[in-house]
């Protein structure tokens, strides 16, 4: 029997996905599932992006040119430039998600073996991108400590070697929720400058920026023309995760002249998602007003609930919609497939994501969880009182 690639064999599970086969059958048998284990958030799409499409009048579903329509991507650059990021539509390459972004950008930029840092935990994908493209890995890790905050420059220093080619970060973070200051870029930037290197910015949920704290991109940072690229998305923004549009952006036009090549090979980004996304576009402010106050009144209660419950240490992210949560347990893998198996208050229980898939290094992140507060309300308060009933009865709850 021929056998499969190495790389396919090395290819990393998804943290967030594995435990699907326990939720279904938790589901056929009458128990009602509360999903924080993904960023699939509860937020309506806005009106414009569902109405475009209904629109739809052509009787041909065509190809759009491989770096996506021009329209799509002049519209973009305006929404870049009232971010004061000074981008045209040249700099801009559609892609089917920000998924198939990074993977361009790491194809591109980096050969096989070649290394990237990365602070952890982060985006489990990341893992699978760097295992498909051929890259290594090099995780640097942050700690739950002080919220995940941005490592020591002598801490990257150690890592670089001779076959160190970037770093890439997300920005707030996932699954962190983790968001750097404008302080910690300006010291990668310098690192970068200084070893010649490529910053690598997953900036998906940047409408996302609480406690009265702004979004600070790396396309914004002096001096870091050629070396950055920014990954984003329409996912989280207009909450339309199964549109499957993104973009690469970067002012150095190596990389995006690179990056169309590996866009040509894959003809096209969708039709119908450009539309929705270009028509998202001209969304409202006041949708992202209530939205991000919707996500903060959510962070807020869940912070707060999971902090109440004996045991459990959960820091209050600045960004995005995803905290990382250290519990009381011998096994966070353990406990959340415990919960769909084993557990459930009035037929009703709860799905998470354990946190080491959100590590490179071996054995951590072992007691964490990460859980996405993409839920009403409501069913978030229904969720931490099951979840603080399951910790008081899971059989392999650690001691005080």
């Amino acid at each position: 029997m021929p056998k499969i690639s190495i790389k396919g064999a090395n290819m990393p599970e998804s943290p967030i996905r594995k435990l699907v086969p326990f939720a279904e059958k938790a589901k056929k048998l009458g128990k009602k599932v509360y999903h924080l284990n993904i960023g699939q958030p509860d937020i309506k799409t806005p009106e414009v992006a569902v109405q475009a499409i209904h629109d739809f009048k052509h009787k041909v579903v065509e190809y759009s040119h491989s770096a996506g329509f021009e329209s799509y991507r002049s519209g973009l650059a305006k929404y870049y430039q009232n971010l004061d990021i000074d981008i045209s539509h040249k700099d801009i390459i559609v892609t089917t998600g920000g998924s198939e972004a990074l993977l361009f950008t790491l194809n591109a930029c980096l050969d096989t073996e070649d290394e990237l840092i990365i602070p952890e935990p982060f985006y489990a994908n990341y893992n699978g991108f760097s295992v498909s493209s051929g890259v290594v890995v090099k995780p640097i890790k942050t700690s739950i400590k002080d919220g995940f905050a941005l490592p020591s420059i002598d801490d990257f220093e150690k890592l670089i070697t001779k076959k160190t080619k970037a770093i890439l970060i997300c920005n707030p973070g996932n699954p962190t929720g983790y968001m750097y200051s404008k302080e910690e870029l300006n010291r990668l930037r310098d690192l970068v400058i200084k070893y010649d290197l490529f910053l690598f910015a997953d900036e998906v949920y940047r409408e996302f920026a609480y406690d009265g704290k702004e979004h600070y991109s790396i396309l914004n940072i002096n001096g870091l023309e050629k070396n950055s690229v920014v990954v984003d998305s329409t996912s989280k923004r207009y909450s339309m995760c199964g549109i499957r549009v993104g973009c690469v952006v970067s002012k150095n036009q190596q990389i995006i002249s690179t990056i169309l090549k590996f866009a040509q090979a894959r003809l096209s980004p969708p039709t119908f998602g450009q539309i929705a996304a270009e028509a998202a576009l001209n969304t409202p402010k006041k949708y992202f007003t209530e939205v991000k106050q919707e996500y903060l009144s959510r962070r807020n209660l869940l912070v707060k609930g999971l902090n109440n419950i004996d045991g459990v240490f959960c820091p209050r992210p600045s960004g995005a919609f995803y905290v990382i949560a250290e519990l009381p347990v011998d096994c966070a893998n353990k406990f959340a497939q415990w919960l769909l198996e084993d557990f459930d208050l009035n037929g009703e229980t709860v799905m998470v994501a354990p946190a080491s898939g959100f590590y490179s290094s071996e054995n951590s992140g072992l007691n964490q969880v990460r859980i996405a507060y993409v839920l009403n309300q409501k069913s978030l308060q229904k969720a931490i009182n099951i979840f603080k009933m399951a910790l008081a009865n899971y059989p392999g709850r650690l001691k005080n």
